[in-house]
This record gives C-alpha cells, sequence and structure tokens, in this order.
C-alpha cells in the first residue's frame, strides 16, 4: 500500500500533472516546460526532480540542456495502481473488471466441468449395478 500511497503523492500536485501531458509529445528542456506552463525554471525543477525520484521521468544532457523524457513503463504502472482503486466507472476501470469476471466466469466453468464428470461416473456406476 506505501507503494501507492507514494504514487498518488507524486500526481497529487497539478503542474506535476501539466507536465507529463506536455512530456506525452516527446522530450523537452526545463526551459521549455516552464515557458509552456507560464511559469518559473526553477518551479519545474522542483517538479522534475520528484518526478524524477519517483522514476517518473527520465533525463538526457544534449549539450548545455537537459532534457525530460516521460518513462511509459512507470506511467503504465501508475495507471494500474490506479484502476486498482478507481470506482468511478471509467473505460480502464471497467475493462478490468470485466476481465477479473471473465477469469471468474472460466474458473467456474472448470469447476462446473470437473462436477459434471463426477456426476457422469456415478450415473455410469449406477447404471451397471441396475443391469
Amino acid at each position: 500500500m506505501k507503494i501507492e500511497a507514494e504514487s498518488f503523492k507524486v500526481l497529487s500536485a497539478e503542474t506535476r500533472i501539466k507536465i507529463i501531458e506536455l512530456l506525452k509529445s516527446g522530450s523537452l528542456s526545463v526551459n521549455t516546460i516552464a515557458e509552456a506552463l507560464g511559469i518559473s525554471q526553477s518551479a519545474v525543477s522542483q517538479h522534475l526532480r520528484v518526478m524524477k525520484q519517483a522514476g517518473l521521468v527520465t533525463d538526457e544532457r544534449k549539450g548545455y540542456h537537459i532534457y525530460y523524457s516521460l518513462n511509459k513503463d512507470k506511467l503504465n504502472k501508475y495507471q494500474q495502481e490506479l484502476i486498482k482503486v478507481c470506482t468511478c466507472g471509467c473505460e480502464l476501470g471497467r475493462k478490468r473488471r470485466i476481465s477479473e469476471t471473465k477469469v471468474a466466469l472460466f474458473e467456474y466453468k472448470r469447476h462446473l466441468e470437473k462436477e459434471l464428470k463426477q456426476i457422469e461416473k456415478r450415473i455410469t456406476v449406477l447404471e451397471r449395478e441396475e443391469r
């Protein structure tokens, strides 16, 4: 549960969500992000530091600038954690519940098929005894 709580803390700042939205289109520098959001470079740097510590972004130096990119694998893990607790009826939550329902139904079907085989064996034994 601690992992999920830490994930939600990272995503709790609206500015970080906006940074994620910007980085979805590709790598960006602090200057570009700051300009797009209308906030200071130091504020962007602080948010990116938190996001980098959480593994949500990676950085790469190109000349004098550092470019930040989304770690899409980590973002997908965050999404899965959110789906675990989501009760809003959104598309992703619905797909998860349908998937869980399918698994449960297939397990139940296997159980019933096994039971049916046992019943058929018992019927065969009873029919032999009648003869």
